[in-house]
């Protein structure tokens, strides 16, 4: 890292922010894994940025290949990465040299966040395991792997080319693992039971060892290792490919024209490439939750609790207006949106649960009989706590376990500037009293816009409700964390789909403006489809299942009893293109060493069909068509899929198109 004398003036100068910033999270209930700051140039940033932010990877042409596009986007199309974090314990994170101190603040407030997070998701947990004390130790394992790559580079017997091609390989399918359960790293002994019990039943013959060099030589051995079984396994589709080939596969010898056992390096090579893939499969599976926590966060303590100073406020908001606005599909601006309407609703429903249960108040009348500008009155937070300064500490005395008693004795003795930093004489409840998100100007509507449904739904789990004789008393005893908390429990529990699944609802896509499109194939455009949440998720959640991209498993390691690999698409009505297809299937056939198989659906539109639907103003129904396509290391074959086959792989619950049946009329 960089280590001239600007750099050390910079980290000097953040040593407060960076201590102060820890102790803000976590007065607000966060629980982040300690963090190593580093000031980096923009070289080393584009570089840390092409290495997936860490220091050291293992050599390979595409980091080279990412550093130049990095550098070209910042040189060509502008902006800058603000800061780089990992997931690791003590995390590192690095910040850009060239931030102004506004931007360094909210970076590191950022930063925090995302600690937070790593820590405390169970889907990183999938990689580290529950253990308490648990560590991914990732700058070490990449660092172990470099290692491994650079000596099978060094071995005099291996071609650098041989090796970089095999990295090429797994790096095709890197993606197919099963991100859903604990990572294994090898799920199967190095052992190989059927050879061992061919090579004993040899020894129990007695024949002399010229007559076994001579008969049954290694390759009979092996003709009865491939021919000896009618099975064919995995006996349920198997999602995790480079498992399964490092557990089956071969290498293929173009000299020898067969299949052969793998070299140790390239099992290695394996080993290394998938053990990465479980590492980095939480990263991409909680992207928008990740990136939405940190922005929500960091807004907190940079805006509401005043971290910016006043004179570095304006180009924080501007800084976030920026990356909040980012065109496209903003992980940051969904992420935060329904972060904020989570703990909009769970405030919502405290209060509403408190109002059920006022002598007189029922769901069925709820709108007609409280007066919710009152209730809105009601919640605001005790003057003490909304304004923290040196002349009221005496006032603050009195409110209970909203503030930290301890800090306010040394904040009297003028050892806490509260001037500067109110938060520190407060506790996590008078915090969320003091930020509480149901009195901001931007959720006035929030109470109004329950629906009669939402509220007997609250009403059906009022059993006594008869607590309070008055809306003041019923609003007094709300618990103002209530939000907060429930934030913390989808943080710990969900990934990025079952994120959206559950909370985009009707009410969020509408105060939000979402709607689908598709392409019209009868106009040649993108059209408007649907403001309907349903159809909104379905989009949403096909960029997110798989990383986005197409689900394959390991249907059969013994198709045809032929030894070949067969291999099924999960269709959902996206069809696959078919020429990358085939060439993913030629580096699968390298790490299989025999014939490989794919099972899809073809989807197609004749011309024919979309002059008659645009004559008929109406969109054109595909065709589509189940279909095999073999690759055996030479040429490829495709044939029809029969029926039976078509069924395993087609999805009949997931449908991703939202046009209305007459959408263009």
């Amino acid at each position: 890292m960089t280590t001239n004398y600007h750099t050390q003036r910079v980290a000097s100068e953040l040593e407060e922010p960076v201590r102060e910033a820890n102790e803000l999270a976590r007065k607000l209930g966060l629980e982040p894994y300690p963090v190593n700051y580093w000031i980096v140039d923009n070289d080393e940033m584009n570089q840390l940025i092409a290495y997936d932010g860490f220091q050291e990877r293992y050599p390979h042409w595409r980091w080279g290949m990412k550093f130049d596009r990095q550098q070209k986007t910042n040189q060509f199309i502008g902006g800058k990465a603000f800061e780089l974090v990992n997931n690791d314990d003590p995390s590192n994170a690095f910040l850009q040299e060239s931030n102004s101190l506004a931007d360094q603040k909210a970076v590191i407030t950022h930063v925090e966040a995302h600690a937070d997070f790593f820590a405390n998701n169970r889907w990183f947990g999938l990689f580290t395991g529950d253990a308490p004390g648990s560590s991914p130790k990732a700058a070490a394992m990449l660092a172990r792997h470099a290692k491994t790559i650079e000596a099978a580079i060094a071995d005099p017997d291996v071609e650098r080319s041989e090796v970089e091609r095999w990295i090429d390989n797994v790096l095709c399918i890197e993606d197919v693992i099963d991100q859903h359960s604990a990572f294994v790293y090898q799920r199967v002994s190095e052992d190989d039971p059927d050879r061992e019990d061919i090579e004993a039943a040899l020894e129990g013959l007695g024949i002399s060892e010229a007559v076994r060099r001579e008969v049954f030589d290694e390759k009979w051995v092996e003709r009865q290792r491939e021919g000896g079984s009618m099975e064919s396994f995995p006996e349920t589709p198997d999602p995790d490919l480079l498992a399964f080939l490092r557990e089956h596969g071969k290498q293929y010898d173009t000299e020898a024209e067969r299949a052969r056992e793998m070299e140790p390096w390239q099992r290695e090579v394996l080993d290394a490439l998938r053990t990465e893939s479980y590492y980095f499969a939480p990263q991409r599976m909680t992207k928008v939750m990740n990136e939405g926590w940190a922005a929500y966060w960091e807004s907190m303590m940079m805006g509401e609790e005043g971290f910016a100073d006043d004179d570095e406020f304006i180009d924080y908001a501007d800084h976030q207006a920026r990356v909040l606005g980012s065109p496209g599909l903003n992980p940051y601006k969904l992420g935060k949106e329904l972060w904020e309407y989570i703990e909009n609703t769970e405030n919502r429903r405290e209060v509403v649960d408190k109002l059920l249960r006022v002598e007189g108040v029922t769901w069925r009348n709820f709108h007609d009989t409280v007066d919710l500008e009152l209730v809105r009155e009601l919640l605001e937070p005790r003057t003490p706590l909304a304004e923290v300064t040196r002349n009221r500490l005496d006032e603050l005395a009195s409110l209970g376990d909203a503030v930290d008693h301890d800090a306010l004795e040394r904040a009297r003795a003028g050892e806490i500037d509260v001037d500067r930093y109110p938060w520190k004489v407060l506790t996590y409840e008078g915090l969320a009293e003091r930020h509480y998100s149901l009195v901001k100007p931007q959720n006035g509507g929030v109470l109004r816009r329950i629906t009669q449904a939402d509220l007997e739904r609250i009403g059906r789990y009022v059993l006594d409700d008869t607590l309070y004789g008055s809306v003041e008393e019923a609003i007094a005893d709300v618990d103002r964390t209530a939000g907060w908390r429930r934030m913390a429990e989808v943080r710990a529990s969900h990934n990025d789909v079952t994120f959206i699944d559950e909370f985009l609802t009707q009410e969020f896509v509408d105060r939000h403006d979402y709607f689908t499109y598709e392409y019209a194939h009868a106009t040649g455009d993108y059209r408007a489809t649907s403001t309907d949440a349903t159809d909104v998720k379905k989009k949403l959640l096909l960029q997110f299942t798989n990383f986005g991209k197409p689900t394959i498993e390991v249907h059969d390691g013994n198709f045809g009893n032929r030894n070949e690999l067969l291999l099924g698409h999960r269709y959902n009505g996206v069809a696959l293109d078919i020429e990358q297809a085939k060439q993913t299937l030629v580096r699968v056939f390298e790490l299989w060493g025999r014939p490989v198989n794919l099972m899809t659906i073809r989807k197609e539109v004749s011309e024919k069909d979309v002059e008659v639907a645009r004559r008929r103003n109406r969109e054109p129904k595909p065709t589509e068509q189940g279909i095999l396509i073999r690759y055996d290391g030479m040429e490829f074959e495709t044939s029809e899929l029969d029926g039976d086959r078509v069924a395993a792989i087609e999805a009949s619950d997931i449908d991703y198109d939202t046009k209305p049946e007459e959408w263009l009329a």
